[in-house]
């Protein structure tokens, strides 16, 4: 046997015992590795197939990086404190995170971390002739948009510490970027960083990622993101995108609507109303085919309102365009004129005119407004004659007044508010056949007490005053009177204002107040009961009178029906306990109205 033969052989017979060893090597480190419970169960893995992505890293060999938990839809990872990122312990305890500028290559006890938030089944890769400091991002799936890149930043995770230098160094945080080749639209260069992200509540400082190319990862491994998730740079998450298609028909504009009340103030009284939301002053008829098929005065977001209340005792007529928005501004305009109708006790009174009005919203509660109005007013067929007051005043008289206003509205309903408030403050000044100053102030306020769990049955507790004062030169049909359902209950209509002979003339000054209780009484909230107490005065100077001053405590109940329209019908009694010797009461009040 030759020498080279006998080296061969020793060669080979080397050869093959490295193999062998190195083999069983290889098989004792996996079967001691540290195989980390499930943080939901705290089983052990079981999964035959890991549920990693693969390609970016080749030295990259643990399957404890995201793995699926039999039988249900859940992947856990287990990693070292994620990014910018909320993280808990196996029992599902939020513990805080801490960022690290370099990591600690000495870390030998393995971490494991499930995320709280969706996270991206995604293996971070590091150069490794770039320093610690310098990474490349997971991939992110594109968009439906078809947009290949974007600075969105994914939360990161890592394997157990199986080998506690590599691992730390591959997927510690850093503070650094070096951003990896990247295809398609917004490739980023080798040497170009991008800005940091807005900081958050769970990091000490920002860390900003890039995406890899879409080529380095197997998709079939991609944990689909969650819906709800969205990036300060990216705005709405892309798989939140749909198709809309809005279909709109315009609501119906116009109304025609009739009515019949009574009540203990203005006797019967008819209503008809022709209402336009959406006229057109300037959009004359050229052709009947226009005014048929209501083309003809619509369309410009206008309102107009025609409406006619013939009366035993009041007659009022009116006709009145507004227009929202002048000039498009915000400022609101209306011009109105009227006739108005009336036959009072002691004089009947006629008024024809018309007011111009404009309006400015500050806020969607508080508003301004002024008010320009022109009236002729017709004193006429008095049942005395004597009084000065009365005497002076008949025959006809010119009125031109500008009147100022404030007023902030909250209330919920109108009609029948339950919260909310409304305060307005208003100055006049009137000119022509009388020369005098108006100022009035108006407060109601309305607190909710109790309600239903569906908001039904709800009990209010409401307050009211109001107080006003005029000049000296005012007429008598423009003075403060009071009594009535309107103002004072428990009296006469202007049964609770002085007197002058037989003559009810009025006063300079008013203030009246109510305090008023309205709670249901039928599950429905059809029945309501309600309890009052009225109270206050009117003067004809300005000053209170003690002997004079009325107060009125009472009882009623309000019957909601929708068919008839928004108003309720109002039944009330009330009883005076303090009043004026020329006073005239009345215990029964009421309200009935009927609208289509």
């Amino acid at each position: 046997m030759s020498v080279q033969t006998v080296k061969y052989r020793v060669l080979r017979s080397t050869a093959l015992w490295v193999l062998f060893l190195n083999g069983c090597a290889n098989f004792s480190s996996q079967s001691e590795q540290f195989t980390p419970p499930s943080p939901v169960t705290g089983e052990p893995s079981t999964v035959e197939q890991p549920y990693v992505v693969r390609g970016q890293d080749s030295n990259f060999t643990s399957h404890r990086f995201n793995e699926l938990t039999p039988g249900t839809n859940n992947h856990h990872r287990y990693a070292t404190v994620p990014s910018g990122q909320p993280l808990s312990n196996s029992q599902g305890t939020l513990l805080p995170t801490t960022q690290f500028s370099t990591p600690d290559p000495y870390a030998t006890t393995p971490q494991h971390w499930s995320s709280n938030t969706p996270q991206y089944t995604a293996v971070p890769h590091y150069s490794s002739t770039t320093d610690s400091a310098s990474r490349q991002s997971p991939f992110l799936p594109t968009s439906p948009t078809g947009v290949g890149g974007s600075t969105y930043t994914p939360p990161l995770a890592s394997r157990p510490l199986t080998d506690p230098v590599n691992s730390a160094s591959q997927f510690a945080p850093s503070s650094g970027i070096s951003a990896a080749p990247r295809v398609g639209i917004g490739a980023v260069s080798q040497t170009e960083r991008l800005p940091p992200p807005p900081p958050n509540n769970y990091t000490q400082g920002p860390v900003s990622e890039t995406l890899s190319s879409p080529e380095t990862v197997d998709s079939r491994s991609l944990a689909p993101p969650s819906p709800l998730l969205s990036s300060p740079s990216l705005g709405p998450n892309p798989y939140m995108e749909a198709d809309i298609d809005v279909l709109v028909q315009e609501a119906q504009t116009g109304r025609f609507m009739f009515g019949v009340g009574v009540n203990s103030d203005a006797g019967v009284i008819g209503n008809i109303v022709v209402d336009e939301r959406n006229f057109d002053l300037f959009r004359v008829p050229r052709s009947w085919q226009e005014v048929a098929n209501g083309t003809a005065f619509r369309g410009s977001g206008q309102q107009f309102r025609l409406e006619a209340l013939p009366g035993t005792l009041v007659q009022r007529y009116t006709a009145s365009l507004t227009e929202p928005y002048l000039l498009g501004t915000q400022v609101s305009f209306n011009m109105s004129g009227f006739y108005f109708d009336r036959r009072f006790f002691d004089w009947d009174e006629e008024r024809l005119g018309g007011r111009l009005g404009f309006g400015y919203r500050l806020t969607p509660d508080l508003s301004l407004g002024m008010t320009l109005r022109a009236e002729q007013v017709n004193i006429h067929d008095p049942k005395v004659l004597g009084v000065p007051e009365l005497d002076e005043a008949l025959g006809k008289s010119n009125l031109f007044g500008t009147r100022m206003k404030v007023s902030h509205d909250t209330r919920d309903i109108p009609f029948a508010p339950t919260e909310g408030h409304m305060l307005e403050f208003s100055y006049e000044q009137v000119l022509g056949t009388y020369d005098y100053p108006r100022v009035t102030a108006d407060f109601r306020q309305y607190f909710l007490i109790h309600e239903r769990p569906d908001s039904s049955g709800r009990h209010t507790l409401g307050f009211s005053l109001r107080t006003g004062v005029t000049g000296a030169q005012t007429p008598i049909f423009e003075n403060f009177f009071a009594g009535g359902f309107s103002t004072i209950r428990g009296f006469d209509f202007r049964g609770a204002s002085p007197v002058v002979g037989t003559v009810t003339v009025g006063g300079e000054f008013q203030f009246l107040g109510s305090v008023e209780y309205l709670f249901p009484l039928t599950a429905d909230d059809m029945l309501r009961g309600v309890v009052f107490v009225d109270y206050g005065t009117v003067e004809e100077n300005i000053e209170i009178n003690s002997k004079n001053y009325r107060v009125a405590p009472g009882f009623g109940m309000r019957l909601f029906v929708p068919a008839m329209g928004p108003a309720p019908i109002a039944l009330d009694f009330a009883f005076p306990i303090a009043q004026a010797q020329f006073d005239d009461e009345q215990i029964f009040s009421f309200f009935i109205g009927f609208g289509r």
